[in-house]
């Protein structure tokens, strides 16, 4: 995703064959299981290689330790989720806020819902690391869809795109984190999903420029 990796969490090598990509996969599912049973910091890369099938001399091949390798599960994780923000905002250029609001958020609430544990997991796994390189990287591509995708809008227009664009996306990544931190029921959850969707395009209402409907 980032071209700023901080030089000691950079990955030393890249897969170049399937073969390779394979066994890349399995090491970082095997970190999400490890992290879900042991938690971060009782994680070592020795239980990590147990669990994927492969010596820790195959595991050190790729990350030398696992700052490393959690650096590169949340750069995989954040680079799937902003493809799928991309893909959502892309496919709603031109419609109403409302579908659009609905389309960015969803998407976003549905690729960290999908595997709620793992989401969980990968917030504790980052508490430690250098992962501005990571927020700044996925906050620039989610950024330019989300204002490309509201300055297309078929019933408003914005005086601020920048400001507008940058508060919505503050407002919702920040309510579906705090959904994660604050262990809520899946009832709960969707109850929140619904007001924001309404909270939101409240907003996107209240201050688009007069006399566009």
């Amino acid at each position: 995703m980032s071209s700023k990796v901080p030089f000691h969490l950079n990955a030393r090598k890249k897969p170049r064959q399937a073969r390779a990509q394979a066994t890349l996969n399995a090491i970082f599912e095997a970190t999400i299981q490890v992290l879900l049973v042991d938690g971060p910091y009782q994680l070592t890369t020795t239980r990590v290689a147990e669990r994927a099938g492969v010596s820790v001399g195959t595991l050190y091949q790729y990350f030398p330790h696992k700052q490393a390798l959690f650096y590169a599960l949340n750069e995989r994780y954040m680079d799937a989720l902003a493809d799928k923000v991309e893909i959502a905002c892309a496919a709603r250029h031109g419609a109403p806020i409302r579908q659009m609001v609905e389309a960015l958020l969803t998407s976003y609430w549905n690729a960290k819902m999908e595997r709620p544990e793992v989401t969980r997991a990968l917030y504790r796994s980052i508490a430690e690391l250098d992962n501005g390189p990571l927020i700044e990287e996925f906050s620039r591509r989610v950024d330019t869809v989300t204002a490309e995708m509201l300055a297309s809008a078929s019933d408003a227009a914005f005086t601020d795109l920048p400001g507008v664009s940058l508060t919505l996306l503050n407002v919702i990544f920040g309510t579906i984190r705090s959904v994660f931190e604050r262990s809520l029921f899946p009832a709960e959850a969707e109850a929140v999903h619904a007001q924001l969707v309404l909270m939101c395009t409240v907003y996107l209402e209240a201050v688009r420029k007069p006399g566009r409907d």
